[in-house]
């Protein structure tokens, strides 16, 4: 199978690189993939493809740009170029663009394909009727948020045109079977990136890190987690090390850096900016506890199940959507409410305190990370995409029992 996938990749900082990093990395090892066709967003450096020393082909063309009115254009030139077998998006409502009208010109690419008849699957990361667009930083105008709700209900009917249409969470299943009154929409799980060897559980020396990692600004921000370790040091007098790895959300540039600056004056707070992929190992191991600083979702969490593979205590939002996807996967951790900072140091004080507590997280994370490796999902959508063609087949057949 010559599969395309329809992705920004590293060194992009746009949203759902790192995923199609991992994605690719699994595909290309996959024997019935012959050849894989990147079709990403263009950057200035060469893209990360360094991983690949045996597996298939990969064929790597830039073709569109974050915000550009000339994506579906080109995209679609560059899929009748390279003729692929089957094509899988991995999208989310804002890949293509934080301006209305091209985030909805590229989200019309997968009805394109599939009216060229190829087998198209869209991974869908986040669903809007799941999205708290406030919270999210989409806009807190009343008009405007049913403005994009109407808008986002006829881009998901698009969407919904592809063969499958492929989300993380089984509460997206019947949310857009509801409403939509679809039956191509499946739960694939999200998949964890790495597993390596499960760690010892043993910390480096000195300062316990309280670590975060992300993009922040929107629903992920970092006050509360900072004076929540603050009021925990001194509750407690434990030596705390506050880590913030990661970068704006690029809806709010320059909130770190606000951030950075209101709370200067706190001893022993780190900000790592960009986090680059061989350094992802090492700030994770050296964290005590990863925090989930949230006030709303806005899908699966891929930090949670690389905090779950390199075997990490977490503490989490009492949030609808992580809280069922912890129970769907195994995933355990200490809950907070997310707008109270004394409910934060709490959760936090629960597992720094007690390290039988701290490793039976960590155990519990591990084995749920375990469950569902990215070489189970790649083999999930390769499975997805041969029944796809088969159907597409028989149809082929009943109209025209000569093929045969």
């Amino acid at each position: 199978m010559k599969l395309a996938i329809v992705t920004a990749y590293p060194p992009s900082k746009v949203t759902l690189n790192e995923y199609a990093y991992h994605l690719v990395k699994h595909f290309r090892q996959q024997e019935r993939i012959t050849e894989l066709i990147l079709l990403t967003d263009t950057t200035s450096e060469a893209k990360d493809i360094e991983f690949i020393e045996d597996g298939c082909k990969i064929t790597v063309k830039e073709c569109w740009k974050f915000n550009s009115y000339k994506n579906i254009r080109s995209v679609t030139k560059a899929v009748n170029q390279t003729k692929p077998d089957a094509i899988l998006f991995n999208l989310q409502f804002m890949k293509f663009g934080d301006k209305k009208i091209v985030a909805a010109l590229g989200l019309m690419l997968p009805f394109i394909c599939k009216l060229k008849k190829i087998p198209t699957i869209v991974l869908l990361h986040n669903i809007l009727e799941q999205v708290d667009l406030k919270s999210a930083g989409f806009t807190s105008n009343k008009i405007a948020q049913r403005v994009y709700n109407f808008i986002g209900t006829t881009l998901t009917k698009l969407i919904l045109k592809a063969d499958l249409v492929a989300v993380t969470m089984h509460k997206y299943v019947t949310t857009l079977e509801k409403k939509y009154k679809v039956n191509n929409v499946k739960m694939i799980p999200h998949g964890t990136f790495e597993i390596p060897d499960k760690p010892s559980g043993d910390l480096p020396e000195g300062a316990l890190k309280i670590m975060s990692f992300g993009k922040f600004g929107t629903y992920k921000k970092v006050e509360n987690m900072i004076e929540a370790v603050v009021q925990l040091r001194e509750k407690t007098g434990l030596d705390l090390e506050i880590v913030i790895a990661g970068t704006d959300n690029p809806n709010v540039p320059g909130y770190l850096k606000n951030a950075a600056e209101t709370y200067k004056h706190v001893p022993q707070l780190v900000f790592t900016g960009y986090v680059e992929e061989k350094d992802v190992a090492t700030i994770f191991n050296e964290s005590a506890v990863v925090v989930f600083p949230y006030t709303s979702t806005t899908g699966s969490s891929g930090v949670l199940h690389q905090a779950g593979s390199y075997a990490k205590a977490v503490v989490m939002p009492n949030l609808g959507d992580l809280k069922t996807l912890i129970e769907d996967e195994g995933y355990k951790g200490e809950y907070f409410e997310p707008e109270s900072v004394a409910s934060l140091a709490n959760a936090i004080e629960k597992i720094v305190v007690d390290n039988a507590h701290r490793k039976y997280l960590e155990d519990a994370n591990y084995t749920a990370a375990t469950a569902y490796p990215m070489e189970r999902i790649t083999e999930i959508y390769i499975n997805e995409f041969e029944k796809i063609k088969d159907k597409k087949t028989e149809k082929q057949i009943e109209a025209n029992p000569s093929i045969s």
